[in-house]
């Protein structure tokens, strides 16, 4: 038997394995060119890895690129979309006919983005919320830990990142004291953001009554990870009366508590009214994809979902994307803001690494004397990412865009404003992974007092900022600009 094994090595060679490696190579390009499954951009950059980098370039293409157009992630059953479009439909006809009334006044303006969220996102509008923004790690880990201990019937948890460290054991403690205390809880983890807790760590929350799963969990633990499409979404529902959503994780660093990173800057959205139904209807079709559990949307989320008055009485549309769908539909909603400006855009994100039409957008703002104003971090968490955000920043610089970068320590906020009417707060960042390869959720904002919360956090963080100028971009070294253009190359497939 060995000497067959030796055999067997001894006519591999090197060559004979390359040859292999080639062979897959050519497949898979075809496959990618014929079944269309990427954009040309995206297509062209994986051909050229793949031949220029065949060994290095198949291995990418296993980790990085798997196509789950065919996983129905968000099937419904005809009684479900039947309820659904019928609701759609009335919003339609209800919009159509107050845009075109003396009363309309922001929906004059803003109602085609409205109409194009209801048409393509089958995102419904609520008018009777209230919206509260916290920018503090610390300051929003209490406030959730404290909405978590009033709990009194159920708790819905999706989040990309829980750490196994003081801060990610606190919040499972948390949980699993209310299970014990007969509260519902469903736990839902991306297991490739979440992959240092596993049942281990989840023992005693099992124990105590409460639920979870692993979203694209590997069959083996650490190994065959799904890098791409994951569930990037922040989510949390109590009693069906608070919501959360934006971009904290769990874990030390949001709280400003890992020195790499130092202080954290977040923003969290909490929100209260009839918007938490589209949060519950997400949050129950990603369960129910991933435990495969039989849930009646409508039931869990229509029925059961806040009905109570509101003070605010704020527009909200809740919109969720993801690579199931070519749609795109926050990054849409995005450009239609942008594109819909005419004062002022103001963006924060941890990545400036967008699509070309996004990019084009911008600059087409800036051209025109539009106030646009991008803030980014000062540092890396990704370097490839971040050398491309540095490249973009300089081509939006030269276009008019003004560029700061935040000094006091990590900017991870995800928002947008445009001319302080409208904005977005979310789990969405400003890039090409958000828009295209990951599941987001984004809510999207019709009120001039909220964007002005958003605007006037934006003017205070500038104080913690410098302006990156063309003169920064002309003392690049030879260096930093191979780097650039090397990282710009890998932003289709990374």
């Amino acid at each position: 038997m060995t000497e067959l094994f030796s055999a067997i090595a001894g006519f591999f060679t090197f060559s004979h394995v390359m040859v292999i490696v080639y062979v897959l190579n050519i497949i898979i390009a075809l496959a990618i060119i014929f079944t269309g499954s990427k954009t040309p951009t995206s297509t062209l950059a994986w051909i050229m890895i793949l031949f220029m980098l065949p060994l290095i370039g198949l291995l990418m293409y296993l980790i990085f690129s798997q196509n789950i157009a065919r996983i129905k992630i968000n099937k419904m059953s005809e009684a479900e979309a039947s309820g659904i479009n019928g609701l759609l439909s009335r919003q339609k006809l209800i919009l159509d006919e107050y845009r075109h009334t003396e009363g309309a006044g922001k929906f004059s303006r803003w109602g085609n983005m409205v109409a194009l969220n209801l048409e393509y996102a089958d995102s419904l509008l609520t008018g009777n919320d209230e919206v509260e923004f916290i920018y503090d790690g610390k300051e929003m880990f209490n406030r959730l830990l404290e909405d978590i201990s009033k709990a009194e019937y159920t708790i819905k948890v999706c989040y990309f990142i829980v750490k196994d460290d003081e801060v990610g054991r606190t919040f499972l403690e948390a949980l699993t004291e209310k299970a014990r205390q007969g509260v519902k809880v469903r736990l839902l983890l991306d297991a490739l953001g979440s992959r240092s807790i596993g049942s281990r760590e989840l023992r005693e929350f099992e124990k105590a009554g409460g639920q979870y799963a692993f979203f694209f969990k590997p069959t083996l633990r650490h190994l065959l990870f799904r890098i791409n499409y994951r569930n990037h979404r922040k989510i949390v529902i109590i009693d069906n009366k608070i919501g959360y959503l934006g971009g904290f994780n769990i874990a030390r660093e949001y709280l400003g508590l890992k020195k790499k990173f130092g202080y954290w800057r977040d923003t969290q959205m909490i929100i209260k009214g009839n918007a938490l139904t589209a949060l519950n209807t997400q949050f129950y079709i990603d369960w129910r994809f991933t435990t495969k559990e039989q849930i009646n949307l409508v039931q869990s989320s229509l029925e059961y979902a806040y009905h109570g008055s509101s003070e605010g009485g704020i527009p909200v549309q809740i919109v969720s994307s993801g690579p199931e769908s070519n749609r795109g539909t926050i990054k849409l909603a995005m450009m239609r803001m942008i594109t819909g400006a005419q004062r002022s855009i103001y963006i924060q994100t941890p990545y400036l690494v967008p699509d070309e039409p996004m990019i084009q957008s911008l600059a087409m703002a800036a051209r025109a004397g539009i106030d646009v104003r991008i803030m980014i971090p000062c540092m890396p968490d990704h370097p490839f990412v971040y050398r491309t955000t540095l490249h973009n920043a300089g081509i939006l610089m030269e276009d008019g865009a003004k560029i700061y970068i935040y000094d006091k320590g990590f900017l991870h906020a995800k928002t947008l404003t445009v001319d302080g009417e409208v904005g977005t707060v979310g789990t969405t960042n400003f890039d090409i992974r958000s828009f295209r390869l990951n599941f987001e959720t984004n809510a999207f904002i019709y009120d001039s007092t909220v964007t002005a919360e958003l605007n006037r956090q934006f003017e205070e963080d500038m104080l913690d900022c410098h302006e990156y100028t063309i003169e920064d971009r002309q003392n690049l070294t030879v260096w930093d600009r191979f780097a650039e253009s090397i990282s710009r190359l890998l932003t289709e497939v990374l």
